[in-house]
């Protein structure tokens, strides 16, 4: 238990870091229920999905986040959080966590 929260409050620390103080702007000018998260993904066209906020303690969804840190830094092109992966891949790690 003590583990699982470590790392919720590590992913959460990390995103506030990646979003940079735009979450509430995002989150205030979108649709977005309680308890999710808006991120653009793709290459090239981003698409916009919503997600549980849940995912970010997963490691997969983690090592997508420090990839959206290394390419991004704090200047996320959307204005919201930008993954870097395919929409495929991405499609297939969230069915994978909304199985688990």
């Amino acid at each position: 238990m003590g583990i699982q929260l470590m790392g919720l409050a590590h992913a959460k620390q990390k995103l506030q870091r990646t979003l940079s103080g735009r979450i509430g702007n995002v989150l205030a000018t979108s649709n977005v229920p309680k308890g999710h998260i808006a991120v653009y993904v793709g290459e090239g066209k981003k698409k916009r999905f919503v997600i549980p906020i849940s995912y970010l303690n997963h490691p997969l969804f983690q090592d997508l986040l420090n990839r959206a840190e290394e390419e991004f830094g704090f200047n996320h092109p959307m204005g919201g959080l930008t993954i870097p992966c395919s929409e495929e891949y991405f499609i297939s790690l969230t069915t994978l966590l909304n199985c688990s």
